[in-house]
């Protein structure tokens, strides 16, 4: 049985906030030092990235606001080149692409409800 839509967007909704909340006031450098902020933040995007591929195309077609594609594919990209991982793009993505994430899921869920 397949969840809601907003269980999926709860869920990222959920990962942002954790995301948002981790790098509060931490530098690039000491986010490249920690071993284990790197792997959870990479875990938390990768919950996203599986997340919005539950999200059916038509709410994806209304929201296309949203960059599902690139969340997805950022997901595929840390699970199958785990070992490639440019942790430089993922601190860019956790300073510039979550909180936007955040705002927008945020909206969608508020006018849903």
């Amino acid at each position: 049985m397949s969840k809601d839509v907003n269980e999926y967007l709860r869920h990222i909704q959920d990962e942002c906030d954790y995301l948002i909340s981790v790098i509060v006031n931490i530098s690039l450098d000491d986010f490249l030092e920690d071993e284990t902020l790197k792997r959870a933040t990479v875990r938390s995007l990768e919950i996203i990235g599986e997340a919005s591929k539950k999200i059916p195309s038509t709410y994806k077609d209304t929201w296309s606001f949203i960059e599902w594609r690139s969340m997805a594919g950022m997901r595929d990209r840390l699970i199958h080149d785990y070992i490639g991982v440019n942790y430089i793009i993922v601190w860019d993505v956790l300073q510039t692409k979550i909180p936007v994430l955040k705002k927008d899921i945020s909206k969608i869920l508020e006018r849903k409800n």
